[in-house]
């Protein structure tokens, strides 16, 4: 199995289980975010992004801001990575039915030749078709991938229980922040204007005078004394850049091979949102 690193994903709200710590549960007598790592134990390093606690041997930050989504979180994650790891696991830390052999499966995938996957796609569907649709043949058919991750039984992607090239991930991170970045800069724009207008304040120059409402006469401009640039500080109305962003805004330009599970037992990908989940997973277990 090729080096990779491990990055999983435990700062999510829990809304859906009253806040509660969620990745801390137990399945089978095991909290959920230890069952994840132990699957990555040959991962190195071994990241937790979240509140923690992390086990020993498994290093421990936090997205920014704190419940920023997994946008941040990835973020957060990659900048504890050195820029030779070849590969990153990208794991939710709910994920209590995770093996290494699923991840060895992603991993193997990730570096599978195009021409291995053609071949494979011959095998599982009726040629026909397949060439049909190779007449707009995607990306992870005919060149390198920039990751791939499971897809469930209707073919959705499992995001967060997949490979990536870390490479890929940091340029995407930084486009999607440059992106937010200029959005954010107009609405903080407009907001200020809205802001000075709602406070009654006369822009002078680069800084600004207080107009007292209740006087009779107004405040002559020219008799204020401007004050420096940074005296109107932009109100920051989006957060931390990354914050609230989707895995489909981070992901949506990447190559992407999806990976049908056909090993035996439950699927890795099953995710415990809800009390119901979890007891599924212990009765998957037993």
């Amino acid at each position: 199995m090729r080096a990779y690193a491990a990055v999983v994903l435990a700062g999510g709200a829990a809304r859906r289980m009253g806040g509660r710590d969620k990745p801390g549960l137990p399945v089978g007598g095991v909290p959920m975010r230890e069952r994840v790592l132990a699957e990555v134990a040959d991962a190195s390093p071994r990241i937790l992004v979240g509140p923690g606690p992390a086990p020993a041997g498994v290093r421990l930050t936090r997205e920014v801001p704190p419940g920023g989504g997994p946008v941040a979180a990835i973020a957060a994650g990659l900048a504890l990575l050195d820029a030779d790891v070849p590969a990153v696991a990208l794991l939710a830390a709910d994920l209590p039915l995770l093996t290494r052999s699923a991840v060895g499966e992603l991993l193997r995938r990730l570096d599978e030749p195009p021409v291995g996957e053609l071949l494979r796609r011959l095998d599982d569907r009726p040629v026909g078709g397949l060439l049909r649709r190779l007449d707009e043949p995607p990306a992870d058919v005919l060149g390198t991938v920039d990751g791939v991750c499971f897809v469930d039984g209707v073919g959705r992607r499992q995001t967060l229980c997949g490979v990536w090239r870390p490479d890929a991930l940091r340029t995407a991170v930084h486009q999607l922040a440059a992106r937010r970045g200029v959005e954010r800069r107009g609405v903080e724009r407009r907001g200020v204007e809205v802001a000075a207008r709602r406070c009654g304040e006369i822009v002078v120059g680069q800084g600004y005078q207080p107009v007292d409402p209740r006087a009779a006469e107004p405040v002559d401009p020219r008799a204020a004394e401007p004050l420096a640039p940074q005296a109107v500080e932009p109100v920051d109305l989006l957060g931390s850049g990354l914050a609230g962003a989707s895995l489909r805004e981070l992901l949506g330009g990447l190559a992407v091979r999806e990976v049908t599970w056909s090993g035996g037992g439950p699927p890795p990908w099953f995710d415990c949102d809800t009390e119901r989940d979890v007891r599924q997973a212990e009765e998957w277990m037993r």
